[in-house]
Formats: C-alpha cells, structure tokens, sequence
C-alpha cells in the first residue's frame, strides 16, 4: 500500500467490499470475481495500488467507475438480456409548449436586515 489511509476508513470499505462480493456469489453463483474495480482517484485517495490483493484472491482494479464507487468484475456476462441490442447516445432539442418568463433576483446588500 502506497500511502495509508484512516484505519476507519479502510475497514468501512473492506466491510463493503466483503458485502458485495458476497452478494454477488449468492446471485450468480457460477460467475468467478475476478477483482473489484474502482475509479483512479479512490484508488489514489484510499491508498492502493492497481493489481493489489485487497482481499485474499481479489485484486484491485482500475475502470471507469463514478468516484466513490466500486463495481465486483466476474467473468459472467449481466446483460445477457440486452445482447444484440444496440444503444446509441441522440442528440434533440428540448422544445416547450408553454412560454416560461423568469425575473432577476433582487440585490440585498451583505450585512443589510432582513426585510430591506
């Protein structure tokens, strides 16, 4: 470990981390974790280094994830229900049918009583 984290702060995410790969065996019980996955910044900010066995088997792994999460990889595939689906990101325009009239808040001098 690089550099060492809150020791609260380690066992909470070890806690969590536990907790997910459990849930996750009893969901889908003949998927193999391969590693948990977490984002560079947690990665950095918690201490770790990328490959390091967090728990006994299950190295850390560098994704794509929103910073304060952490995803369990598995060689199972999830989506099996979305395969073949194709999703494209479009591009609209957001049209109303309602004309909406906006008013510019009112200066109030810092420090001033309320009700000036």
């Amino acid at each position: 470990m690089q550099g060492v984290s809150d020791p609260d702060k380690i066992a909470k995410n070890l806690r969590a981390f536990q907790m997910a790969i459990n849930a996750h065996n009893q969901q889908n019980p003949d998927h193999n974790v391969l590693g948990l996955g977490l984002s560079a910044f947690d990665i950095e900010r918690l201490g770790l280094e990328i490959g390091e066995e967090i728990l006994p088997g299950v190295p850390i792994q560098e994704i794509n994830v929103t910073v304060g999460n952490f995803r369990v990889l598995c060689d199972g595939e999830h989506d099996e229900g979305l395969a073949g689906e194709v999703r494209e990101a479009q591009e609209v325009d957001a049209v109303s049918t309602q004309e909406v009239t906006t008013t510019a808040p009112a200066e109030v001098e810092v420090g001033a009583p309320a009700g000036r």
